[in-house]
């Protein structure tokens, strides 16, 4: 199969590279299907969830563990469940982006990450109920980002 993308131009790919949202994302339950692109092959610190449905829609994702190692979402038992492992460890977690002209205004919403299983590919979208985290978090606000940049 084929896709014309805006940031990476034609891409080929297979149904097996494909990650499936059952309930879709925030705001777009209709585009199940997408194609994780990454910046850097073999990083997967920053992914752009390219939407196969309607190639223009793409998600910038980043994974929270570069931005708080500390970051530890709590499941539920039912979402555990539906994605099919016994502990929030056995998946993989990704926090959506919202790019400003400004990029120092850059956030990242750590309160509903995209939870997937790696083993199956199907993820979904949380909202993590009584957590500190929040919607809005500026880029510049961790210091596993500001502390990289020091002395260059």
């Amino acid at each position: 199969m084929k896709i014309q993308t805006e940031y990476y131009g034609e891409i080929e790919y297979q149904k097996e590279d494909l990650v499936f949202f059952t309930d879709g994302l925030f705001g777009f339950p209709d585009l199940k299907n997408y194609l994780p692109l990454y910046l850097n092959e073999n990083d997967d610190s920053v992914i752009l969830f390219q939407s196969v449905e309607q190639p223009e829609i793409a998600f910038v994702t980043m994974n929270p563990m570069y931005l708080s190692p500390d970051y530890t979402p709590d499941l539920t038992p039912e979402e555990l469940s539906y994605l099919s492992v016994s502990d929030s460890g056995d998946l993989s977690y990704y926090v959506v982006c919202v790019v400003k002209d400004d990029y120092l205004e850059n956030t990242v919403n750590l309160k509903c990450p995209l939870a997937i299983n790696p083993q199956t590919r199907v993820g979904m979208q949380l909202i993590l109920e009584g957590s500190p985290y929040g919607f809005h978090h500026k880029l510049g606000s961790f210091p596993a980002l500001t502390d990289s940049r020091k002395g260059v």
